[in-house]
């Protein structure tokens, strides 16, 4: 009965688009019609008799009646009623045919492999327990007096595109910040604004490398480098990461590299810090090849055990290291506003380009950024999440304790937002993970973010995002099912 099928297809249209009834009524009609369900001279029921059916105002089912025959699916013949047009296309039969993931979406090479491999919807590290992201902590009330007063006072250059790599208060803010806590050798008119690190990368492989050059990265990766390394056509060569960061080997040096990705102050997701000995390496083969070296110190402001770790920009004497950041982790995610320090040489064309590529702009919400940095609320902001990460570490390094031993080691725990449980290269990480999480205990495995390797096995356990309860309350819960996987040897 059409009745049925249409109230079938409007549940299906408001569960998925939300749209509204008319226009509900609108697509079941047009979706019927080209799926042949009613063909060219059937006679639709009377407007009256649809809105009997369908349980619709009347204007409703007119004005959706009217809509089709305006766009020629219907036509209306006085004294006789409603038709479906004779010159509406027929619904072809279906063949069954093999496609290519390429012919059935249409994309290209490179469009299915970005949207096939390293998703971020299974490599983002998440909490181990379901919850969600806890920004209880951060001053909503204050930040929107801020956004408040710099809307109101914005003058109207603030309403434009910036061609100056963002707003002077914030570029001297970051710069300062940069120099005294990280040893970043900075200027202000070195500091670009981006809208976060993924842009960043983008504007950096954009600007310093043809499409078909190589670059180095660390493996296991970070998925967003993977990406957009893919998106702008380099030829990614990975290079081992061990205890002491990335590892290139003389091997590696006959694919000489064009730019040399890493996350030395923090490896993701493996946690290892580049030893001195290393950074220097890294230096060196930057300086022989006349490579780009990208550092994203990702994660810098949570330190929680050690010493700080110096940024690899502050060692660099040739001008070869591009620094990025991002105020995602401290504030909260979809402020989208992140930084990138180029060298002299490079400023004016990543400024042009930046410009003419990305449109920034955003002027007020930087402005509100700079006042809440100058006033003391990030150092307070950054302080007070620092103490409750912390205590979900060490919630979550006691309940895991039990686990540990020859079969288990826990890597990057001194830094970040997340540790990584190391596995024997026996194990199926990927299973392990896939049945922790029937569970409710979202984990990632390690070999997920891995390129080449095949020996790298593990658990990638986030704890930024849970709740300390939480942690509580699942993290002895996770350790006995880790134990119990443990004593299979699986």
């Amino acid at each position: 009965m059409l009745s049925e099928l249409l109230l079938t297809e409007m549940v299906r249209l408001h569960q998925q688009d939300n749209m509204p009834l008319h226009r509900q009524l609108y697509e079941a009609l047009r979706r019927a019609i080209l799926d042949g369900k009613l063909a060219a001279g059937d006679r639709l029921p009377s407007s009256r008799e649809l809105t009997q059916d369908l349980n619709l105002s009347r204007n409703t089912v007119v004005a959706a009646l009217n809509q089709l025959c305006v766009e020629g699916y219907m036509s209306s013949r006085v004294g006789s009623g409603t038709y479906v047009n004779d010159n509406v296309p027929k619904a072809r039969p279906r063949v069954r045919t093999h496609h290519t993931p390429r012919q059935l979406t249409g994309l290209s090479k490179r469009g299915t492999a970005l949207s096939s491999t390293f998703c971020a919807t299974e490599l983002e590290i998440q909490p181990f327990t379901p919850g969600i992201a806890d920004f209880s902590a951060f001053p909503v009330a204050l930040w929107q007096r801020l956004q408040n007063k710099h809307w109101r006072m914005t003058y109207p250059e603030m309403l434009d595109y910036s061609s100056s790599g963002g707003h002077t208060p914030l570029r001297r803010a970051v710069a300062d910040y940069l120099r005294v806590f990280r040893s970043v050798p900075v200027e202000v008119d070195q500091v670009i604004i981006t809208s976060g690190t993924q842009q960043s990368l983008e504007l950096c492989t954009q600007l310093l490398a043809d499409h078909g050059d190589t670059v180095w990265l660390e493996d296991p990766a970070y998925w967003g480098a993977v990406k957009a390394f893919m998106a702008t056509g380099l030829q990614l060569h990975p290079v081992s990461v061990d205890q002491h960061g990335i590892a290139p080997t003389p091997a590696d040096e006959k694919k000489p590299p064009r730019v040399i990705y890493t996350t030395p102050s923090h490896q993701y997701p493996t946690g290892a810090v580049m030893s001195l000995a290393r950074r220097q390496q890294i230096l060196s083969i930057a300086r022989t090849h006349k490579a780009w070296v990208l550092e994203d110190d990702y994660d810098s402001e949570f330190r929680f055990s050690g010493p700080p770790i110096s940024s690899l920009a502050g060692l660099d004497q040739d001008e070869r290291v591009l620094y990025m950041g991002s105020f995602s982790k401290v504030l909260y995610p979809g402020l989208k506003l992140g930084y990138l320090v180029v060298p002299k040489r490079l400023v004016a064309a990543f400024k042009q380009a930046h410009y003419d590529l990305n449109r920034p702009g955003q002027m007020p919400l930087q402005a509100a950024l700079a006042e809440f940095i100058e006033l003391g609320h990030f150092a307070s902001a950054l302080r007070r999440a620092r103490q409750s990460y912390a205590e979900r570490r060490r919630c979550l390094l006691e309940a895991l304790q039990p686990c540990l031993g020859e079969q288990a080691q826990i890597t990057g725990a001194e830094q970040g937002l997340h540790l990584c449980l190391r596995l024997p290269n026996t194990f199926d990480d990927k299973a392990l993970a896939q049945r922790l999480g029937t569970a409710g205990l979202v984990v990632r495995a390690l070999s997920a973010y891995c390129l080449h390797r095949r020996d790298a096995k593990g658990l990638v356990i986030g704890y930024g995002y849970a709740p300390l309860e939480e942690i509580k309350r699942h993290g002895p819960v996770l350790a006995k099912m880790l134990r119990a996987e443990l004593r299979k040897g699986r």
